[in-house]
């Protein structure tokens, strides 16, 4: 498929357009702002465009509700952290074709743009049965308990985008040490990729969350 990546973390975005191509689909455009969004869609008309629902300049929802109006031939996935089953049952009356969170395996994701592309719908029905995100506690809080610090460091310099080279150079570790890390990180988390690493670690709200340029993670990217 042909697509449009609109998500405020541009450093996920370029993870998950690596994986995307990979597969198969082309991404047209990735944008990390509502207006740049709505302008990438004018400009590509793609087949779909995956869609988070936090910006600085808008509500994702507005721009998945102006998109249909204005380019209903653009299928809206929303692509996002939050599980609240009144965000899921607005996205689904403005006519969005799927609903996934960002913690879903790659194969997932890829499975969920098939079914979109011949027409049927694609939503994460999981999600509408979880808890809200004000009653569950933060991910991140089980993440930290279980990573060494070493992995806690491997995990913060994946958040952050680092290539596995870029990785061993600044931790000064052989290759095959830091795919040791990865591995065990991957599996703490139950993930499958590092982009679902990410994913996952991206979800913590607390003050321990792996959120790009706060925290921790600010001072793993500002040693850059």
């Amino acid at each position: 498929m042909r697509l449009v990546l609109c998500d405020s973390n541009r450093i996920f975005s370029e993870a998950l357009a690596s994986m995307l191509h990979a597969r198969g689909h082309q991404v047209l455009a990735i944008t990390t702002s509502a207006r740049e969004g709505i302008a990438a869609v004018v400009a590509n008309r793609p087949d779909a465009c995956l869609l988070d629902l936090r910006f600085s300049d808008g509500n994702g929802l507005d721009v998945a509700r102006a998109m249909r109006r204005s380019f209903p031939e653009t299928k809206i996935v929303v692509f996002s952290c939050m599980s609240e089953p009144s965000v899921m049952s607005e996205a689904k009356e403005i006519g969005v074709a799927g609903f996934l969170r960002k913690d879903q395996k790659p194969e997932a994701i890829t499975g969920a743009l098939e079914v979109i592309s011949v027409g049927r719908m694609a939503f994460d029905l999981g999600s509408s049965s979880r808890p809200s995100r004000r009653t569950m506690p933060s991910p991140t809080d089980e993440i930290m308990r279980n990573l060494t610090p070493r992995e806690r460091q491997v995990l913060q310099r994946i958040v952050a985008g680092q290539s596995t080279g870029q990785m061993a150079r600044e931790m000064n570790v052989a290759m095959s040490t830091l795919r040791s890390h990865i591995g065990r990180v991957l599996n703490k988390l139950g993930a499958q990729s590092q982009v679902q690493a990410a994913a996952i670690a991206s979800r913590g709200s607390g003050s321990n969350g792996f959120r790009h340029g706060s925290g921790p993670l600010s001072r793993v990217t500002a040693g850059r």
